[in-house]
């Protein structure tokens, strides 16, 4: 295998591919593989599809981003997919199109979102759909699928890609789309790396706005705070010109925690509510914009039917574009001063129903995370539409119209982790009791039938494309589907 001086087992490289965001899981690879080239992650995975011996599994790894030891490979290969930025002739991110056929970005895998912002915004063009952190990699993101508060009327990032290049459990490159290799095109996007490592993206981009106006309004009552979050994303051209670029949702139940954005004259205000309703729900909401003088009416109209915040307390910041969508990059470096980055992140995500929601505001919001103390989570609370995504793809989403993810951001001490993630399988639970069918989006499962449960009318279809595009089961072991 010509792979030499690209493989690693020195201790500063096993350690960097045994770690991920979450700091819980921690498994070691044999080796570390730094790629040059797409070529030399090919010769890898070839190599072991052809041994006579043991194969060995291989993980790829982008900015391990990941909470529960998705991206790691015990015993076998972790391709660092961040060399291939460092060691790649030539760009690997490529505008081009018209404004006829659309524009569009060629981009490696390995590439981080920030990266591909950065780089098309040199010619007025973005990606449509986004995550809230930039500093994904490509290959990432549209392995599990990519959301945000533009997914309701953009689809999530795997809903925004014309074309991919993926390296198979074969150890084969193939170009593959909805009309060429579409089966490995479909099982790929959301496919939790199974199928393939994906090495080039086609994403779709458009012409872009200058500037945000961002909003954030209160709400001291559940109802009126999810009525008011579908009105948005349901808005049509037949009523507004525009309907909203950006909707999201987060709770406050810490009067410490998560209020920088308002005023500092206001925070005392904000924080008796709080202390008042036990939880605050606010709507997010942004409007991109070039000319100022016609955002106010495109706001007015936005606004006109939200009939349950709380008055007074309607709060709005003028940005960049850039600045916008790179938010929580800020709160990174903060973080990172303070050395409360590189800590466990017992997160758990779900999509939740939108026939649930009521009980799970009740069972979840009020009763475990409240009335426990689980008060400095953050929490996020937003709805998107089902028709948005596309159902031949790996992604699982719940079999409604409507659904919300539910994000629970929580940071913990490498001593008490356990503590969230019993809160964790709380929710869990009490989901399963109460008949809320939801599904998590970047799972984690003991076992195989958790998974196939997971997967629901999807698992027949998931496994027949892993045995034809991973029949050895080399790829993506930390996810403990096949392994």
């Amino acid at each position: 295998m010509e792979l030499s001086g690209r493989i690693h087992s020195d201790p500063d490289a096993i350690k960097a591919a045994s770690t991920d965001y979450g700091h819980i899981i921690s498994v070691n690879p044999a080796v570390v593989l730094s790629p040059s080239s797409v070529d030399d992650i090919k010769t890898l995975i070839s190599f072991s599809f052809k041994s006579n011996s043991t194969p060995y599994t291989v993980a790829a790894k982008g900015n391990a981003h990941s909470t529960w030891g998705q991206a790691m490979a015990a015993s076998g290969v972790v391709v660092d997919m961040l060399s291939l930025k460092k060691n790649g002739n030539g760009s690997r991110i490529i505008v081009s199109g018209n404004k006829g056929s659309g524009f569009y970005a060629d981009v490696g895998g390995e590439q981080l979102w920030i990266d591909v912002l950065n780089e098309t915004l040199k010619q007025g063009l973005s990606p449509v759909s986004w995550t809230d952190y930039l500093y994904l990699t490509v290959g990432g993101t549209l392995s599990n699928a990519g959301i945000s508060g533009q997914t309701h009327r953009r689809g999530p990032q795997i809903a925004n890609v014309k074309e991919l290049d993926v390296v198979t459990g074969k150890g084969d490159l193939v170009t593959c789309s909805p009309r060429q290799n579409s089966e490995l095109f479909f099982a790929v996007l959301g496919g939790l790396g199974q199928f393939g490592i994906i090495t080039r993206a086609r994403i779709v981009l458009e012409p872009t706005k200058k500037r945000v106006w961002w909003l954030r309004i209160l709400y001291n009552d559940f109802a009126a705070f999810s009525k008011d979050q579908e009105s948005l994303i349901a808005m049509t051209g037949a009523s507004c010109q525009n309907v909203p670029d950006y909707v999201e949702g987060q709770l406050l139940m810490d009067p410490n925690t998560n209020l920088d954005f308002f005023p500092p004259s206001d925070r005392p205000k904000i924080i008796s509510l709080i202390k008042q309703y036990g939880i605050i729900y606010f709507i997010e909401v942004a409007k991109y914009y070039d000319d100022s003088s016609t955002v106010d009416k495109e706001l007015k109209c936005l606004f006109k039917n939200l009939n349950g915040f709380i008055p007074g307390f309607m709060y709005e910041a003028d940005v960049t574009y850039l600045d916008f969508l790179n938010r929580v990059h800020r709160d990174e470096l903060v973080l990172r001063e303070k050395g409360l980055w590189e800590i466990p992140h017992p997160w758990l995500n779900l999509f939740v129903p939108k026939s649930g929601i009521f009980e799970f505001n009740n069972g979840v919001f009020k009763d475990i995370l409240l009335k426990n103390n689980f008060t400095s989570s953050l929490v996020l609370f937003y709805p998107m539409f089902r028709n948005k995504w596309d159902d031949r793809m790996s992604a699982v989403i719940p079999d409604e119209d409507v659904f919300y993810p539910a994000g629970f951001l929580d940071s913990s001490g490498f001593d008490n982790w356990q503590v969230f993630d019993n809160k964790n399988k709380e929710i869990l639970q009490f989901c399963a009791r109460t008949g809320i069918k939801i599904k998590q989006y970047l799972g984690h499962y003991g076992s195989k039938e958790e998974w196939i449960d997971h997967f629901g009318s999807k698992w027949n279809t998931f496994k027949q494309r892993k045995a034809q595009f991973d029949p050895k089961m080399l790829l993506s072991p930390g996810q403990k589907i096949f392994n």
